[in-house]
């Protein structure tokens, strides 16, 4: 990140860094290092109550790969307490009791390893790439079983679940619709393998390219340029009103990693696209007198769903953080990253929770609070947002 930016804009995003920062490691972390990992029968609670306490549920993949993420990150960001054994406890349970014999993983289990739900789901499988990516990226000694693992699952999709265009099916037999979802999260993950493996990551970078493409000339509509999520089985988009829906969270979590991807592959085209996903979110989809990007949306840009997610904010985080790294001039740059800051600063009425290490999931569209457990599938959200700001600052004070 070069240091053009705006002095007072490059000071409030650095300040927020930093209260982001030690809000993960002097309030999350502790919290959900002792209350969020089941020590005795494996994995991690899926939620804590309004008091920080766990409720027992079944163990998804997506929330245990994501909490093996969330315990990676803690480790790069220097929290003072022993992360490693957290992560390896959930790399067992993940490998031990969340792999099928296939190498795919199922999508939840009990704490003792009996399947709850047998259904593939390509979301899962996804997740499971990603924590064996970052798992590999963050332990000082790598374990080459993670990338034989990783090699496996994604030859097992392959053969088991490609789809004759390009992309993943949801079922065998076919279900519909097809999703953009999980095909966003499995593009997550092989850039995640991608940028660790380096020179050694072909068919990781196969992978992305295919998934880029498959977003830019199926999911991309071309009139709005907004990016929908639900097709029928050849890739268009799904009769009726689901069809048109768009997300404007998911605008802005393509939109980041396309502009990663556009980065590395040279590919102008895919970062115009980006580009206005992201910007078109903010247009269409955010409430500005809330600070919040809503729900849910029509291609038309009419809101359907008003409430706000927690999630979605992280989401504006990455891509407004992201578009501030790109090689433009100094002034779109410091727009771009004056909205990453009231991104975070957006996300920080989420975090003012009662119970320390706690947010809120949803603001209703009123500006009051949904009053529901909290979920550990969020942390990895508010996780993933926190890297990409911290590496931003870091950038940004080397300068």
């Amino acid at each position: 990140m070069n240091n053009d930016f705006e002095p007072a804009t490059q000071q409030r995003f650095l300040a927020s860094v930093d209260a982001f920062r030690h809000w993960f490691l002097t309030q999350a972390m502790p919290l959900w290092a002792s209350q969020g990992v089941d020590l005795e029968r494996g994995g991690f609670f899926e939620k804590l109550n309004l008091n920080g306490r766990p409720l027992d549920e079944p163990r998804r993949t997506r929330v245990v790969a994501r909490q093996i993420y969330v315990f990676c990150v803690a480790i790069k960001l220097g929290w003072q307490g022993d992360a490693q054994p957290l992560v390896l406890h959930g790399l067992d349970f993940l490998l031990n009791r969340l792999r099928a014999p296939d190498h795919t993983f199922h999508s939840a289990v009990t704490p003792e390893g009996a399947v709850v739900n047998p259904r593939f789901d390509l979301y899962e499988q996804a997740f499971a790439l990603f924590a064996l990516a970052t798992v590999h990226k963050t332990l000082p000694m790598p374990d080459p079983t993670l990338i034989a693992q990783a090699n496996a699952t994604l030859a097992a999709l392959r053969q088991g679940w490609g789809h004759p265009v390009r992309g993943f099916e949801e079922s065998r037999p076919r279900s519909l619709p097809l999703r953009a979802n999980p095909h966003m999260h499995l593009m997550e993950a092989a850039l995640q393998w991608a940028e660790t493996l380096g020179a050694s990551s072909d068919a990781w970078w196969r992978l992305a390219d295919e998934l880029a493409d498959l977003a830019l000339e199926h999911m991309v509509q071309p009139g709005s340029g907004l990016l929908t999520e639900l097709f029928d089985g050849e890739w268009r988009p799904a009769p009726g009103q689901e069809g048109s829906l768009v997300e404007p969270g998911h605008l802005c979590e393509w939109g980041w990693l396309l502009l990663r991807w556009g980065q590395h592959r040279n590919r102008p085209d895919a970062i115009s696209k980006a580009r206005h996903m992201i910007m078109q979110a903010d247009a269409l989809g955010l409430d500005t007198k809330r600070g919040t990007l809503i729900n849910e949306m029509g291609s038309d840009g009419q809101w359907r769903d008003a409430n706000a997610k927690l999630w979605p904010q992280t989401e504006r985080i990455k891509a407004w953080t992201q578009m501030a790294l790109m090689p433009d001039a100094s002034g779109p740059r410091s727009e771009a990253l004056a909205r990453a800051t009231q991104a975070m600063e957006a996300l920080a009425l989420y975090l003012k929770h009662p119970r320390a290490g706690l947010w809120h999931e949803v603001m209703h569209k009123d500006g009051t609070w949904s009053d529901e457990a909290t979920r550990a599938s969020s942390l990895y959200h508010i996780v993933c947002a926190l890297e990409t700001v911290h590496d931003a600052a870091l950038a940004c004070e080397s300068k």
